[in-house]
């Protein structure tokens, strides 16, 4: 059996930099260049989504590993010094997306963008980025299932070097990062496929697509993990919350189709900025 493979890839002078932070890195770098491109066509100036992320990316970081530390504060209270610590793993996806979820809100107020637009536009790319952010947990061995045997891993045709990585305190474990991965990468290919559908999408549809998906994808994989955030005990977090997200948004798609024409469609781009700009002028 291989050895486990090294959470840090290498060393600036006495700076270690982490697997870890080099997917969740280039995963934001490619959301915001696939962002832009499709906001270009929609109307939406670069600038202003460069501008939104130097808020979002932050708030979406501050707010995952707060959210995680919240539920996790049995220990951490004990344990001060390991609150930053963010390259070691512990950042809360639904945290990091309610946080990203507020800066969009009001910056896109401030600048006269739709938000359902905004969110349409970035919904694509966030659920890729989640899918290659993944791959940081395997770096760390995170975010495992349960307890499964070598025969079961080998009957999922996975690389040897795979299989070594999931040998974690003694035993063999789910590869539920990978399951996930696998989930929100096609949930990508899916939405990316389908927006561009004419007279499919309402203004708002591809986000409230991108709840759903990846909302009942995290429901069963949280399932398996054994480190769930829990409530109440028994309850988890996730789990909980995946079901919200997703009966919310069903309900949200079938209120706004019943608004008939009051909801542009997704593909008529960003008719309200562009009244804006008119009333500038």
């Amino acid at each position: 059996m291989l050895a486990a493979l090294n959470p840090i890839a290498f060393h600036l002078g006495p700076i270690q930099v982490h697997w870890y932070g080099i997917f969740i890195a280039s995963a934001v770098v490619i959301a915001v260049t696939l962002a832009v491109r499709e906001g270009r066509r929609r109307g939406i100036d670069p600038d202003d989504i460069y501008d939104m992320i130097l808020w979002a990316l932050p708030a979406s970081i501050i707010a995952a590993r707060l959210y995680y530390v919240g539920f996790e504060w049995s220990y951490y209270s004990q344990h001060l010094n390991e609150i930053i610590a963010v390259w070691d793993g512990g950042i809360a996806v639904y945290g990091s997306l309610i946080g990203a979820g507020l800066v969009v809100y009001f910056f896109c107020r401030s600048r006269f963008i739709p938000v359902w637009l905004m969110l349409d536009v970035a919904a694509p790319t966030v659920i890729m980025a989640q899918g290659i952010g993944r791959w940081g947990n395997f770096m760390n061995q995170e975010a495992f299932g349960q307890v499964t045997s070598l025969s079961f891993l080998q009957g999922l045709h996975l690389p040897h070097w795979l299989i070594s990585q999931m040998f974690i305190s003694g035993a063999y474990r789910q590869p539920t990062y990978l399951y996930e991965s696998v989930w929100d990468i096609l949930g990508f290919i899916f939405l990316m496929s389908l927006r561009h559908q004419k007279g499919w999408f309402k203004q708002g549809e591809v986000f409230l697509g991108y709840v759903m998906w990846y909302s009942f994808g995290r429901f069963f994989t949280e399932g398996m993990r054994t480190d769930s955030l829990m409530l109440f005990g028994n309850i988890r977090v996730s789990q909980l919350l995946s079901v919200i997200l997703f009966i919310g948004a069903i309900v949200i798609i079938i209120y706004r189709r019943r608004l008939g024409n009051q909801v542009p469609m997704y593909l008529d781009g960003n008719p309200f900025r562009k009244k804006a700009q008119v009333a500038k002028k």
